[in-house]
């Protein structure tokens, strides 16, 4: 947490953080942790001891750090893993006053692991992680030591699936996404292969309740970039070229190939720009990956977490 700060707002958060999972509190059973960032507290994960190599899982939308429940609890054992709640995601607060654009996404990201001194770090990023915790990547390569990639870009495309295009829509897409809740819940069945458990389709919606916190769902969708005159063009354009910082970390891809939104199109992206990469391509998962395949990918990332020399230089 930000020093100088109140400790009665930080008790009121994490209580509330805790009264959220109660109902799933089996599939997620992590202590609760805050950052005041200047637009309201932002909730993470940090398990495991903090002296060991960290592992940092940034998620994307309409997801939260429920997604990384898999990868933390095969590694806080042997590794401290810290799992971040986007502004206006899972358990942080959601301020109807935040920018919500992927810089000031970044912004968050560095702030936090900046005060918790992450060196060394592995990503582990997917969705909208991919070019959050990318952008934090090129701007402290040196604090990087491993990727792991899963149904993520960040680069441009030319292309947006119409399930998505419409949710931009004037008043339709309010009126869908924070509304109906449509992109939270199409989520639990549209992103995934296998049918997710009742608990699971509890962790995923209990922190999208009403209007006001579903706020980010609607942002994230309105923040991607489709032409150069959005702001956030210029900001993933500069991402994708600082990318070359880190084309000799370790790199390993694991992509759900059933995945309608971040399709195959986007892991040639990623082959094309780290051609070295270890890649997993699992077809029968979405995209969801770690909910419809961590059979095969826990084994994957254990492996490339294992690894004494680089997939580059193996």
């Amino acid at each position: 947490m930000t020093s100088g700060k109140s400790p009665m707002l930080e008790d009121a958060f994490l209580g509330q953080a805790r009264k959220t999972t109660e109902s799933f509190r089996a599939e997620y059973d992590f202590e609760p942790r805050g950052f005041q960032t200047a637009k309201g507290w932002l909730h993470y994960v940090d398990e495991g001891d903090a002296t060991a190599e960290p592992m940092l899982c940034v998620h994307g939308n309409p997801s939260w750090s429920f997604y990384y429940r898999p990868v933390i609890k095969a590694f806080r054992d042997r590794h401290r893993v810290v799992a971040v709640d986007n502004l206006g995601c899972g358990l942080s607060e959601k301020p109807q006053d935040f920018g919500y654009t992927l810089k000031d996404h970044v912004d968050n990201l560095e702030a936090l692991v900046l005060s918790l001194d992450l060196k060394d770090i592995t990503l582990v990023l997917h969705d909208w992680g991919g070019a959050i915790g990318m952008g934090f990547a090129v701007r402290h390569p040196d604090r990087i030591a491993k990727i792991m990639l899963g149904n993520t870009a960040a680069f441009l495309v030319d292309r947006l699936p119409f399930r998505i295009a419409i949710c931009r829509w004037p008043i339709f897409g309010a009126l869908a996404l924070r509304g109906l809740n449509g992109f939270a819940k199409a989520a639990t069945t549209m992103a995934v292969e296998k049918p997710m458990t009742a608990i699971a389709k509890r962790g995923y919606l209990a922190p999208y309740n009403s209007w006001h916190n579903r706020i980010a769902q609607h942002r994230f969708v309105l923040d991607i970039p489709m032409k150069p005159s959005h702001p956030t063009w210029d900001v993933i354009d500069a991402i994708d070229a600082g990318l070359t910082q880190l084309e000799d970390k370790p790199m390993a891809i694991a992509w759900g190939m059933k995945d309608w939104c971040f399709s195959p199109v986007f892991l040639e992206g990623w082959k094309q720009r780290f051609p070295k990469a270890e890649v997993l391509e699992i077809p029968d998962a979405g995209h969801y990956m770690w909910e419809d395949a961590a059979d095969v990918a826990l084994p994957f990332l254990e492996k490339f977490m294992d690894a004494e020399s680089s997939p580059h230089t193996a």
